[in-house]
């Protein structure tokens, strides 16, 4: 870790809009209300959307009717005389309009960027989450054991609510519980968080940052300017090399967490007990009980090493012990997290389709054994022959479903011969009933039907969610008939 007061090239004072001309690039959740802002304080916007559908034209009826310009179907010119690009952080980093930005010397902003500016001068700090997984979950742990501490708290960013709203809107808040996507970090370059977490790292969206050096740099920043900890996962070196890297404040800290036996700065697991070893008066020789692991729910690995992070965060901010362990037993996971379903015939069904990616559904199948598998989706370029071979001892069978499932059988004949496999060419909407029909056939008492894609799940569903319930929904359906 570097050590000195950090000073950034580009001021974190919330700044004068006042006259200047603005660029907001893309339109959608988080363009309208930047658009909206930055127009209320006096600067001359223009909305720039690549899109010009029946929903892009409504949202630019809105904004026009406020004296905001917006030029649909053209996102790729720079209009004359910007100064600067605000834009939605799914937007590539290699389009035109940032090209031609550069090549005019002006700044681009991304949505967290601009809350950051925007902040007041008793703005409440923010605890910072990031990681290729267990974002969301890690986050909402979070905010509960600031709330069972007594303090005002909102979990916001990349969760879904916008981090405008919660600067400038009328609530006053104590501390921030801040989930940051990678695409967020990157166009956030002024961003210095009280204290962060890089959970783990593997490769994602790697189609936007070109490498994983450089999607790992992104997720890195949200360590720049930490003032008391930089949270890392132990068994995750990459994490802890980018706290290394970092440059902090003087006096911050690196704290790792583990589900082994924690170390001095650490957080980690004793007989079932989730200990403190970091924020604890002499650490090399006194440890700090927090809460057990039966707390934590669901008690899988994954789920417990985001207790953990969550943990390490809130006692930076001088939470104490038993508001971790308050927080952690009112912590109530979103759907389709690692969600249990029902028992059939001594058999769980576990519905686990938010694991989109690999590194997802390797965590998700860590968690049980034996597995009956139901994989498949939208592979987006991954690759299966790793995850396979980690988790074929657990696999009692595999069922898959999706427009890649292809690659997921010709991991499984490579790395796991002897594991069955029932390949389903049908996407229609009974897809899933036979899915977990087949899945039954093969469990046996004892077993876990877990639906762990692996994949997005696009090709045969809106979403995830949908995914979800449609496993659950025909979970139901076989035990009516059970």
């Amino acid at each position: 870790m570097g050590s000195g007061q950090v000073t950034s090239s580009v001021p974190s004072e919330p700044s004068d809009f006042q006259g200047k001309h603005i660029t907001v690039a893309g339109l959608g959740v988080s363009g309208v209300p930047a658009a909206k802002v930055l127009h209320a304080r006096g600067a001359l916007v223009t909305v720039v959307n690549d899109g010009d559908d029946a929903r892009a034209r409504e949202q630019a009826a809105e904004l026009e009717a406020l004296g905001i310009t917006v030029r649909l179907g053209d996102g790729a010119t720079l209009p004359e005389g910007t100064e600067l690009i605000v834009t939605a952080p799914g937007w590539k980093p290699d389009k035109p309009l940032f090209l031609a930005a550069e090549q005019a010397g002006v700044p681009v902003w991304g949505d967290v960027e601009l809350a950051w500016r925007l902040r007041g001068p008793d703005a409440a700090p923010w605890l910072a989450v990031t990681g290729t997984n267990g974002k969301t979950t890690t986050v909402q742990m979070l905010a509960s054991i600031l709330k069972a501490a007594g303090l005002r708290t909102a979990a916001v960013g990349n969760i879904g609510v916008s981090l405008l709203d919660a600067v400038l809107g009328e609530e006053r808040y104590d501390v921030l519980a801040v989930e940051l996507s990678s695409y967020q970090l990157h166009w956030a370059p002024s961003l210095r968080a009280h204290s962060a977490v890089v959970l783990n790292l593997a490769p994602d969206h790697l189609d936007w940052h070109g490498s994983m050096e450089a999607y790992a740099a992104d997720k890195g920043r949200i360590y720049e300017g930490n003032r008391v900890a930089c949270v890392y996962n132990v068994a995750d070196k990459l994490t802890e090399d980018l706290v290394r890297e970092a440059d902090v404040e003087e006096g911050c800290r690196a704290v790792g967490f583990t589900l082994g036996t924690p170390g001095p700065s650490q957080l980690g697991v004793v007989d079932g007990i989730l200990i403190d070893r970091a924020f604890v008066e002499n650490r090399h020789k006194n440890a700090q009980e927090l809460a057990e692991v039966s707390d934590v729910n669901p008690p899988a690995p994954h789920n417990i090493a985001n207790a953990l992070a969550a943990a390490g965060l809130a006692r930076a901010f001088g939470v104490p012990a038993k508001a971790v362990r308050d927080g952690l037993r009112a912590f109530r996971p979103d759907a389709h997290r690692i969600a249990h379903v029902a028992d059939i015939d001594g058999v769980a069904y576990v519905d686990d389709s938010k694991a989109t990616n690999t590194h997802a559904a390797e965590a998700s199948l860590a968690a049980y054994e034996p597995i009956v598998w139901i994989a498949g989706g939208l592979a987006k370029g991954a690759t299966f022959d790793e995850l396979v071979a980690r988790s074929a001892k657990r696999l009692r069978g595999a069922v898959l479903i999706g427009a890649d499932r292809a690659l997921i059988r010709e991991a499984l004949a490579r790395h796991a011969p002897e594991v069955p496999v029932v390949d389903l060419e049908r996407a229609d909407t009974g897809a899933m009933l036979q899915a977990v029909t087949e899945a039954k056939r093969l469990a046996r008492p004892g077993d876990t039907v877990l639906l762990a894609p692996a994949c997005a799940s696009m090709d045969m569903f809106t979403n995830y969610n949908q995914r979800g319930d449609a496993f659950a929904e025909a979970v139901r359906e076989l035990g009516a008939g059970a």
